[in-house]
């Protein structure tokens, strides 16, 4: 390799949802395959979680990283350049004067600025989400994407050249050995096992919580178990619908342990989405033997194939007991495909070959 490749680490610094569990769990299974000398990790100094490694070396700055863009475009960048080094990012942002190996999840913002307009917080969101998005559709050594739908769109809205743009699909790592954690169900005994639909994520706009809220109203016999994080970004009226329905339970935040344990019991898992880059949650509800009823929109049918129930996002009047009796594929070869060490391999042929 001519360059050493610099892991942006700023994931460590954060909380663990989809992109930092998929980066973590990526660079271990990265620094398995690779020679030593090949990549580095850097990372703030306000990282949450331990970061060793046998053959990429970490480099820890003496700067933190927190909520705007500081620590990528300053501490990181000067780092980049100042050693020659290939940056590499896993969570849709670039050093703006040195792109090098770029994800690009998705481009949601772009695609959906309406759902950006809440706050402050959420339109300074936005504008530096759509600059990432550009420049590394423009100026990236190459674009990862996590899926054929989202490659897709960075061509059509960016004239993005597809020779440019790599498919990696994300995968499960390390949440397998993810022990489960059942005192959830005396937290929550109005769970029953087999009797309670379950949903997860960030509160997010496009999780599409109206979907859940509109259903659980037609349906009041069936029971919601909904877990997340409240965003700013949320629309209100549907977080207050919920809270006032019977037959839904808002868990709160869930450490993994217990999302697993409600997804080995659930009836099945729901993810109403409009919009999803690749859509990991439901790979963890296969993972744990939960069926999934997900949204046919997106991503979502190219990830899932035949393996998954399929619903409208716009039509929450539908019947998921009869819509259960339908036949599906059995997913373990979907599990043995989309796993990170697939990833880690296939990232790795990406980086030797932009990097020779």
């Amino acid at each position: 390799m001519k360059k050493i490749v610099a892991i942006n680490g700023e994931s460590w610094a954060k909380n663990l949802t989809g992109i930092e569990r998929v980066a973590q769990d990526t660079v271990t299974y990265l620094d398995k395959i690779c020679s030593p000398n090949e990549f580095e990790l850097v990372v703030p100094k306000n990282i949450l979680r331990p970061a060793e490694f046998k053959n990429i070396k970490v480099v820890q700055l003496d700067a933190e990283a927190h909520f705007f863009p500081k620590w990528t475009q300053i501490h990181f960048q000067k780092y980049v350049i100042k050693n020659r080094r290939l940056s590499f990012d896993f969570s849709n942002t670039c050093p703006y004067f040195a792109p090098g190996i770029e994800y690009l999840h998705d481009i949601y913002a772009k695609l959906y600025p309406a759902d950006f307009k809440q706050t402050r917080r959420d339109r300074l969101i936005h504008l530096y989400s759509v600059i990432m998005y550009k420049r590394i559709a423009r100026r990236a050594k190459k674009i990862i994407a996590v899926s054929e739908y989202t490659k897709k769109t960075i061509v059509q809205t960016y004239k993005t050249p597809g020779q440019r743009i790599e498919v990696v699909y994300d995968g499960l790592g390390t949440y397998r050995d993810i022990p489960k954690d059942d005192s959830i169900f005396e937290r929550l005994p109005q769970l029953e096992e087999k009797k309670y639909y379950f949903t997860l994520g960030s509160l997010s706009t496009r999780k599409n919580l109206k979907w859940i809220a509109s259903h659980a109203k037609l349906f009041p016999n069936e029971i919601f178990a909904v877990s997340g994080k409240p965003i700013p970004s949320v629309v209100a009226p549907e977080l207050k619908v919920l809270n006032s329905l019977k037959n839904v339970v808002m868990t709160g935040y869930l450490n993994d342990g217990e999302v697993k344990s409600l997804l080995s019991r659930c009836k099945a898992f729901v993810l109403p989405s409009y919009f999803e880059g690749f859509g990991l949650p439901p790979l963890e509800a296969l993972s744990c033997g939960a069926k999934i009823i997900i949204s046919n929109r997106t991503s979502l049918p190219e990830i899932y194939k035949n393996c998954a129930y399929y619903i409208d996002p716009d039509n929450p009047d539908v019947n998921l007991d009869k819509l259960l009796e339908q036949p599906v594929e059995d997913p373990t070869s979907l599990l043995e495909l989309f796993t990170l060490e697939n990833t880690a391999k296939r990232l790795y042929e990406i980086v030797k070959d932009v990097n020779k």
